[in-house]
C-alpha cells in the first residue's frame, strides 16, 4: 500500500472514530436530561427506574401538605385517585400550589418517594397538565 494512501486511510479511520465518539456523547447527555412521565399507580406498580430523573403527576391529596418550620423543606403525597405517593421538595413553591389540584414533580424516584426538583402548577382552575388528565382518566375518574 503506497504512503499516502495508508495516510489517507488512517485519517477517514480517525474521523468515523471521532464523529462516533461526538455522537456517543450526545446521545449520553441527552439520555441522562430526558425525563419521562409517570403517573403515581405506575411508580407503585414498579414501572419507573428507581434513581433516575422522571415527572410525575397528580393531585395533591388534602391534609397531607408538610412544611419544615426552618427551612423551605415541603412534603405531600400525590395521587391518581387509584395510588399515591409521597413527595419531598426543597424550595418555594408554585403560587397556584394548593391541595386537591393538579401538579407535575420532576425528580428522581426511590424508596417509594419521590424526590422533586421541581414542582409545577395548574396555571388556571380550567387547565391541568395532559399527562396528569390522563392519568386520572385512566384512573377511572372522569370527572377531572
Amino acid at each position: 500500500m503506497h504512503p499516502k494512501r495508508k495516510r489517507t486511510l488512517l485519517l477517514i479511520l480517525a474521523l468515523v472514530a471521532g464523529l462516533g465518539l461526538a455522537t456517543g456523547l450526545v446521545t449520553y447527555a441527552l439520555r441522562q436530561n430526558i425525563s419521562a412521565f409517570y403517573s403515581p399507580s405506575q411508580l407503585v406498580n414498579g414501572e419507573a427506574p428507581e434513581g433516575r430523573r422522571i415527572q410525575v403527576g397528580g393531585l395533591v391529596v388534602k391534609g397531607t401538605l408538610k412544611r419544615a418550620p426552618d427551612s423551605l423543606a415541603v412534603e405531600f403525597v400525590i395521587s391518581d385517585l387509584k395510588q399515591q405517593v409521597p413527595v419531598a421538595y426543597t424550595g418555594i413553591l408554585p403560587d397556584l400550589f394548593k391541595e386537591g389540584q393538579g401538579i407535575m414533580a420532576t425528580g428522581t424516584y426511590s424508596n417509594g418517594k419521590v424526590q422533586a426538583e421541581e414542582i409545577l402548577a395548574k396555571h388556571d382552575e380550567n387547565y391541568m397538565p395532559p399527562q396528569v388528565k390522563d392519568a386520572i382518566k385512566e384512573a377511572g375518574h372522569p370527572g377531572k
